[in-house]
């Protein structure tokens, strides 16, 4: 993360943000959180947000496209509006251009289809919790980007979170499902074990802090905590005991492991639509 901080501190060039919306902003923040100039970014978004809108008093640029090519152009903006969206800013990409790119679903292919010539892009997929800084995004290479290049992809990155580099773009559309989609599944626990809880006996208030804290506190042992996931489980469980009952109905053949097989399956089979 440091090696990152001094990247973006020291970085002279222009980024263009496309789509500033809810992980576009996150990213935004956590660039300038680490030390990267405001003055040095060009934000495109028909409503930016208000946090997004106040950083226009520290130099960001806001719907003012240069005129000439910018150095990184970040697109985080729908899939569904993506060629439309690429099309109109053709007069921001030169041949230097580092194109990133946070959509589910579009290939490298596709964004460089897009484009009058051939690019550099890195195609990366963050997931929500990058508004906190504790994200993690997978990144994949074209073979025209620069050792440089994908050092700054890395730093930029990085304010999000953590960042895996893959050499295989197939592999994205899994990690959409896996990560990307992830924060959702864990939302739905929680949600559900309130409801369960609720059941149970429980106000339904107190059914819903035990189960924000216990997602929560859990997410972070398991985050800082160098055992396996089956160990951290297998700490919890005592033979006959209450979580053992509990873990019988989950873990059971028609469980929790055949229903994330299918909605992980899902998920891919969606990402991969939306590559057309």
């Amino acid at each position: 993360m440091l090696r990152g901080m001094e990247t973006l501190k020291t970085f002279k060039g222009t980024i263009a943000l496309i789509g500033a919306g809810n992980m576009g902003g996150a990213m935004l923040r956590g660039w300038v959180e680490l030390g990267l100039d405001p003055k040095h970014v060009m934000a495109v978004d028909p409503q930016p947000s208000p946090d997004v809108a106040a950083l226009k008093a520290k130099g960001l640029r806001i719907n003012a496209p240069p005129v000439e090519p910018v150095d990184v152009m970040l697109l985080a903006i729908k899939p569904q509006v993506a060629g439309e969206a690429i099309n109109m800013l053709h007069q921001m990409v030169g041949p230097d251009t580092l194109m990133i790119s946070i959509m589910a679903g579009k290939t490298i292919k596709f964004i460089d289809d897009c484009l009058p010539g051939e690019q550099s892009i890195v195609r990366a997929m963050p997931n929500t919790p990058a508004a906190i800084g504790r994200g993690i995004s997978v990144a994949v290479a074209n073979a025209r980007v620069t050792k440089q290049q994908r050092a700054l992809a890395d730093a930029l990155l990085k304010a999000a979170g953590l960042v895996e580099w893959v050499d295989d773009e197939g592999m994205i559309d899994a990690v959409t499902a896996v990560s990307g989609s992830g924060p959702a599944y864990v939302f739905l626990l929680a949600e559900t074990m309130a409801a369960a809880g609720a059941k149970a006996g429980l106000p339904a208030d107190l059914a819903m802090r035990l189960a924000r804290a216990t997602v929560a506190g859990s997410g972070e042992l398991m985050q800082r905590s160098d055992l396996e996931t089956a160990q951290l489980r297998q700490n919890v469980t005592s033979p006959g005991g209450t979580t053992a009952a509990a873990l019988d109905v989950l873990m059971a053949k028609d469980g929790m492991a055949p229903l994330l097989d299918r909605a992980i399956a899902a998920a891919a089979k969606r990402a991969k639509q939306l590559a057309k």
